[in-house]
């Protein structure tokens, strides 16, 4: 049965009505998927990151001192070992180890007794000898004239004579054994040798030293006002500094780095090359008013033999990878820029680099673990705050 025509006016009013809500819902939906779009393509894209704030300091060429640089071993001016001259049984000890003492004080004391009745011993022959001279002279000056006057044999006077000469010798042995008992008196009282510093006591008191043996070592002592630093350099250093001549100075780097404050002189080097080592013994003296040098202590040594047009580096601005040392530059786009540099030692606490730079050239000098080829950075001089009105210019 076919519809009515009422029901299909009525449906076709329906469906008009319908068309302007559909039209605003596709709108609403495009809208919808356009927004969604534009935040898709802005997550997608990668931020900017900002330029890493760097210190740069200017490459300048400089004289820079030509330094040979090893290391060595301070030793005294003196060292002395202080050695017992006689034996005998340790009583005293008059000073305190490491104390600074002049030459001729008292270190220590031996039993001084056995000393003492071995001169009155030989005081006592003296005496003796002295006596049976005396007696010789007389019967000597007694049978003179008489053998002129042939009233006694000249045997009996020879014989007088020859007493007399004995009597003499005697007494001259005796003189000698006193002056040798009073010598070994004196020798119980053992005195400092020079002026400088004690050592530690090698014996407690009571111990029984010998001499002659090991156990006559009592302490040793140093002079410390002058040190000596003994080192060596190769045949090819010692030519550089055999051409340098008597203008060469000597430093010291002590353990901490630090730079000892007085320059010091050579005062030895081998005549001959160390067939062994193939390295010439030197030996350099310093100063040392303040004993900040210790025998025995272990210093780098540098000698200067010249100097040469070089570039400083600081230690921290240079870094050394397996294609070898590396300085990251600026360049004009303001972007790293990795060069490879040669050095050749070192001048205080900072690399001499000797090719790889050009005057001008911006070395950053921190930051380096953070750095990238090609990123780029904001420099800045050493005191200018990073990001300060031309910073950028060191």
């Amino acid at each position: 049965m076919a519809p009515s025509p009422r029901i299909i006016a009525h449906a076709l009013h329906s469906r008009i009505r319908l068309l302007p809500c559909l039209s605003l819902a596709a709108i609403g939906i495009a809208t919808l998927l356009t927004g969604c779009g534009k935040g898709d393509a802005a997550a997608g894209a990668a931020p900017q990151m900002p330029a890493m704030p760097v210190t740069i300091i200017e490459a300048k060429a400089q004289q820079v001192p030509v330094t040979i640089e090893t290391v060595g071993q301070i030793e005294g001016s003196k060292d002395v070992e202080v050695r017992a001259r006689v034996s005998g049984t340790l009583i005293r000890q008059a000073y305190r180890e490491g104390d600074q003492v002049k030459a001729g004080a008292a270190l220590f004391t031996l039993d001084r007794e056995p000393f003492e009745i071995a001169l009155a011993q030989a005081r006592a022959a003296l005496e003796q000898a002295q006596a049976d001279l005396t007696r010789a002279e007389r019967e000597a000056a007694r049978l003179k004239p008489l053998v002129e006057e042939k009233a006694v044999s000249r045997k009996e006077y020879d014989d007088a004579a020859t007493t007399l000469q004995t009597a003499q010798a005697a007494a001259v042995a005796g003189e000698a054994r006193v002056r040798d008992a009073e010598l070994n008196l004196s020798y119980t009282d053992v005195v400092a040798p020079i002026s400088g510093v004690t050592g530690r006591a090698r014996h407690s008191l009571g111990a029984l030293i010998t001499a002659g043996a090991d156990s006559s070592l009592l302490t040793t002592m140093s002079s410390i006002d002058q040190v000596w630093v003994r080192f060596s350099f190769s045949e090819e250093e010692a030519l550089q500094l055999r051409k340098q001549g008597e203008k060469t100075a000597v430093k010291l780097i002590l353990a901490d780095g630090s730079v000892y404050d007085a320059t010091g002189r050579l005062n030895f080097t081998a005549s001959t090359v160390d067939t062994q080592t193939g390295m010439v013994q030197m030996r350099a003296e310093f100063a040392n008013p303040n004993r900040l040098l210790m025998p025995g202590q272990f210093v780098r040594v540098q000698v200067i033999v010249g100097k040469r047009e070089a570039y400083l580096v600081p230690q921290a601005a240079l870094a050394q990878t397996e294609q070898g040392k590396l300085l990251f530059l600026v360049s004009p786009e303001n972007t790293v820029a990795p060069r490879p540099v040669e050095t050749d030692g070192w001048s205080n606490h900072d690399w001499v680099v000797t090719q790889g730079l050009a005057p001008g050239d911006k070395i950053i000098i921190d930051n380096l673990m953070k750095l990238r080829p090609g990123a780029a950075v904001a420099p800045h001089a050493p005191d200018a705050a990073p990001g300060a009105p031309g910073s950028a210019k060191p």
